[in-house]
């Protein structure tokens, strides 16, 4: 009897139970293997994972990618219960090669079977399923924004997302939508806050009356008025809630929504690639402001307005003449190694690396700043915090590689030795041969059914020098081979011991470095100290600290 595993995926754009969805993909992949006398003996499924995703970066396709290579893997092929939950766009092509050189079948349901690797049949519906995959997934998006779009054109109703302070949603009725309603949930609508909303008007007046940002926060701060994260703390648990800070009162006095208006769409998500050099790793989603033109503006007043328009105008019109001209994003090419692993001890924030340029001739440097006092309005028993606090990098990272250096075994180092580059180049050569001896063998089958020689002969010549060259590559790689302990700390020797390999490398190989080690540092400004941790197997399997 031949063993399988599973492989199945389902995410939240599916608006299905993943329970549901796992059990009719299970049983979908059962009823084409059973009768061929095979099981499932192990199980791979992605939850709340985007069909957009390549295996890689999912969970556990990534896992079920790493087992293929593993001689004991426990399974002799993977069965899919849809393929359009596997695969989208272009995955099966950069993904079934790699099935193809373990020697792994792959069982989909609407083939009848296992894929052929010689077919071009099924390779042409592998890839017709992929392409599928992907319209339906544009298609839900176009009509989710189309929709959201008329309803935020003509409707009142609250349309989802935090209600803006100084206000609160209240029960509408039922959902309109007659499903949503059945299963028991509501529409809402936005009404003023009793406590929220004269602060609010008190914000603005304050501001058109001649007021600073900073003073108003201040002055809020003081008063004991919970900022906005403070005082929803369950809907603003990512946010700091200490003091008011100087971009929350910014935004209150930027918001449209105060005059009764609904503005909708300022923003849309848009895909980019990953990695330009590397189309396989697909794309990420990042969210870009629409220019104001586009935004979505009903005719109509969609709640109870806080203040009138024209106390929202002279409001805009000051912001714009205090802060004049466009301010351009700011993007830094500088690697900071130690970004998101040092805190401050006193506020406990993760300080924030900045470039320094220095004097004309000298080179410039790097700093790491905790400006609490200088982002948010602090109560005067707040303990002593400078407005802003500076750490040099240079000053760290010679003494964090020595503490690492003396806290590292070589046993646990030759213990967690990974591929390295050559061994992932030589995976990736042989699946390119894989993939280059199935055309071979997909032009050899045409030949066979009677194909014209000289319409596939140049073709199979062009393939047959491609093969020779790949398996020439393969020849000549240098073959690797693992270190025991002995010989690691022999080539920890030779190259000077860890600290000067950290030494030598750049700030990005130093922050996945620090990273992948579990760093966490701690900065005393009062007594010029920082405290490090680490948790990691190649730190003597344990967590440990030092100065």
């Amino acid at each position: 009897m031949k063993r399988l595993a599973f492989y199945g995926r389902v995410s939240t754009e599916d608006q299905q139970d993943p329970d549901a969805s796992r059990g009719w993909q299970l049983s979908r992949a059962r009823q084409l293997v059973e009768p061929a006398d095979c099981t499932i003996v192990d199980e791979f499924f992605d939850l709340g994972t985007s069909r957009s995703l390549p295996w890689k970066r999912r969970p556990e396709g990534a896992r079920l990618l790493d087992a293929l290579s593993n001689p004991d893997r426990g399974f002799d092929g993977v069965v899919i219960g849809e393929p359009q939950r596997a695969f989208y766009g272009n995955q099966f092509s950069l993904t079934f090669p790699v099935f193809t050189h373990y020697g792994v079948q792959l069982w989909v349901p609407e083939v009848g079977g296992p894929v052929d690797p010689g077919s071009e049949a099924h390779d042409l519906v592998m890839n017709l399923f992929g392409g599928m995959s992907k319209g339906e997934r544009t298609r839900i998006q176009l009509r989710t924004r189309a929709a959201m779009s008329d309803l935020a054109s003509r409707t009142d109703r609250f349309l989802g997302g935090r209600p803006p302070y100084g206000y609160r949603l209240v029960d509408a009725g039922p959902h309109p939508n007659p499903g949503r309603a059945a299963a028991g949930q509501r529409a809402h609508r936005l009404v003023a806050d009793e406590v929220t909303a004269p602060v609010v008007r008190d914000i603005f007046e304050a501001f058109v009356g001649g007021a600073g940002v900073r003073a108003i926060a201040q002055r809020l701060t003081d008063t004991g008025i919970p900022s906005p994260s403070a005082h929803d703390p369950a809907r603003n648990s990512h946010r700091d809630p200490r003091g008011w800070a100087f971009s929350a009162v910014r935004a209150i006095l930027t918001n449209e929504a105060y005059t009764g208006r609904r503005v909708w769409a300022k923003q849309q998500k848009f895909e980019e690639l990953l990695d330009p050099d590397d189309v396989a790793a697909g794309n990420r989603t990042r969210l870009r402001w629409r220019p104001e033109d586009q935004w979505i503006r009903p005719e109509i007043k969609t709640h109870a307005a806080l203040i009138g328009d024209d106390l929202f105008v002279a409001a805009r019109g000051r912001l714009a003449s205090t802060r004049p001209g466009t301010r351009k994003p700011r993007s830094s090419t500088h690697a900071y190694p130690l970004r998101g692993i040092l805190f401050c001890s006193i506020c406990g924030r993760r300080m924030e690396g900045t470039w320094r340029k220095a004097k004309t001739g000298e080179a410039g440097r790097v700093l790491y700043r905790c400006a609490l006092r200088r982002n948010r309005a602090l109560t005067q028993d707040f303990p002593e915090h400078p407005n802003t606090l500076y750490l040099s990098e240079e000053a760290i990272l010679e003494p964090l590689d020595q503490w690492i250096a003396s806290i590292t075994t070589s046993e646990a180092l030759a213990e967690h030795q990974r591929p390295s580059t050559q061994t992932t180049t030589s995976a990736h050569l042989r699946a390119k041969l894989a993939e280059v001896d199935r055309k071979i063998a997909s032009l050899i089958a045409a030949i066979e059914a009677g194909v014209d020689l000289p319409q596939v002969s140049e073709q199979l010549n062009r393939r047959a020098r491609e093969r020779d060259g790949l398996e020439a590559e393969i020849r000549y790689l240098p073959r690797e081979r693992v270190l025991d302990p002995t010989e690691m700390q022999e080539a920890l020797d030779q190259l000077g011991g860890i600290a000067n390999i950290l030494a030598g490398a750049d700030s990005s190989a130093r922050e996945q470095i620090y990273n992948s080690l579990g760093i966490q540092m701690v900065y005393d400004h009062v007594a010029r100290r920082v405290t490090v941790n680490a948790a990691d197997a190649c730190v003597h399997n344990r967590v440990r600290r030092g100065t």
